[in-house]
């Protein structure tokens, strides 16, 4: 094959002490006139093609003058994205990227989906808003979906539906519903207890953030609200100690997204479901990033036998593939102690968010859909192990189900975010020093494997410069 000449500029720069690091056994290289000679393209692919560098100096004379007027609580690069297709997003350089993140697992169904544009569009035109004080087409038909998809497939034993706007107000009322549940067991006020897990994530609101135990993000608004115990995550020793008489409520992700990708161990979930019963407490599945066809189920506690099945659910992430709405889904028992004026909402179950919704659930909920789902996890999981074997000295474990899936490192990886990004692949972090892979669920196993080939030479990277 002949060799390809490729000038020496910021995206190639050091790629002769990269190769030379390797000993040639990637690809040779020589210096010649501040060129460098490579002889194996698939290499050159590989490296760096999209440096947080090149980006033009309108879009940081823009984030500079919207930094002026925007409150920064988030930490960010200085790219902007500005439109995308698929699985794919660009950026104002109209550099394309291969997204791993989904909006945080939120786009399922993909960037600018034709079916959920056309359904925003003709509902627009239509209603967008008109308060709960009425009723509207689309809330009702959504419950309803809802409700009979998840008994039929398989999943709890729901029944009614209360639609919210977010995660963290889906997890505010499962958790007040959970308080409502102890007050009438018990009158005198005493079942009020919430038992919660390390390495969670609930929210960022009060009740939820009291149930997400993490200084990083609970110290700076203590006091938190009282009644909150926690308990050590997959520890089912501990369970029986966790939980008595003055329990009302158990909040518990069957997999952990936030904390690393730890999915529960069925012993755990059976545990928590036993003592709940016999303590007369809720059990409540937060399953806002691992439910709604993530894991190739329609839900995470379907993973696990029907000892494993909770009270109330709680979703929102790709209900609306970016429009923003939760749920929060419940069985009989619960419905009944909910009263009319218990709680509300001004924005949930709006007719613009539930039309999307029930368009994008349908999709989701379809067999064949989570099938592909399931069978592309595989590919993407299959892929990381191969990772994980070249460099057992810096992967520590792959875990996952579905398209959730975390690859733990021995050490801080957030270097190998930038660097997958410099090569035009966006992953994220979680806890535990994870890479978190979440991406849309239409993901194709030609992109799977395009990404996989991408971060592989990020961390490839990423050991070479330790």
């Amino acid at each position: 094959m002949l060799p390809i000449r490729i000038a020496k500029t910021a995206a190639t720069a050091g790629y002769s002490k990269t190769l030379a690091r390797n000993g040639g056994k990637i690809a040779s290289a020589v210096v010649m006139n501040k060129k460098v000679l490579i002889n194996n393209t698939s290499y050159f692919r590989q490296q760096i093609t999209h440096p947080d560098s090149a980006v033009p100096q309108k879009t940081l004379d823009t984030i500079e003058r919207f930094n002026k007027y925007t409150l920064n609580t988030y930490s960010r690069p200085d790219i902007m994205f500005t439109h995308g297709k698929g699985s794919y997003i660009y950026d104002t350089a109209d550099r394309k990227y291969l997204d791993f993140t989904a909006g945080i697992a939120v786009n399922a169904l993909g960037h600018s989906d034709e079916e959920v544009a056309n359904v925003l569009f003709e509902q627009a035109k239509k209603l967008v808003h008109c308060s709960n004080l009425y009723h509207n087409e689309n809330t009702g038909l959504l419950a309803e979906a809802l409700v009979t998809t998840t008994v039929e497939q398989g999943g709890f034993d729901a029944s009614k539906v209360f639609l919210s706007n977010s995660g963290t107000e889906s997890n505010e009322g499962a958790l007040k519903f959970g308080r409502k549940w102890g007050k009438v067991v018990d009158p005198s006020g005493k079942k009020h207890k919430i038992v919660s897990f390390t390495n969670a994530f609930h929210g960022r609101s009060m009740g939820a953030l009291s149930a997400t135990y993490n200084p990083k993000y609970q110290k700076p608004f203590a006091p938190l609200i009282p009644g909150f115990n926690v308990g050590e995550f997959n520890n089912v020793e501990q369970v029986k100690s966790l939980i008595d008489d003055d329990t009302c409520a158990v909040i518990v992700e069957p997999i952990q997204g936030e904390g690393g990708v730890h999915p529960a161990k069925k012993e755990f979930l059976e545990a928590l479901r036993k003592e709940c019963d016999e303590h007369n407490a809720l059990l409540i599945f937060d399953e806002i990033q691992c439910g709604l066809g993530r894991t190739g189920k329609l839900w995470a506690h379907q993973l696990y036998n029907e000892a494993c099945r909770p009270d109330i659910l709680t979703m929102a992430k790709p209900l609306a593939n970016g429009i923003p709405i939760g749920a929060i889904l419940i069985t009989e028992r619960v419905a009944d102690v909910v009263k009319i004026g218990d709680h509300g909402t001004t924005f949930g179950g709006n007719p613009l968010a539930t039309a999307v919704a029930l368009s994008v659930f349908n999709r989701l909920s379809n067999p064949q859909f989570l099938n592909q789902v399931e069978k592309t996890g595989q590919v993407l999981k299959q892929g990381l192990e191969k990772i994980q074997t070249a460099h057992p000295q810096l992967v520590k474990e792959v875990r996952g189900n579905g398209m959730l899936i975390g690859m733990e490192f021995v050490k801080d990886p957030t270097p190998v975010v930038k660097m997958a990004r410099e090569r035009g692949l966006l992953v994220i972090t979680a806890g535990s020093n994870t890479v978190r892979i979440v991406p849309s669920l239409t993901l194709t196993e030609a992109e799977a494997q395009e990404g996989l080939s991408k971060l592989q030479a990020a961390v490839q990277q990423f050991s070479e410069e330790q």
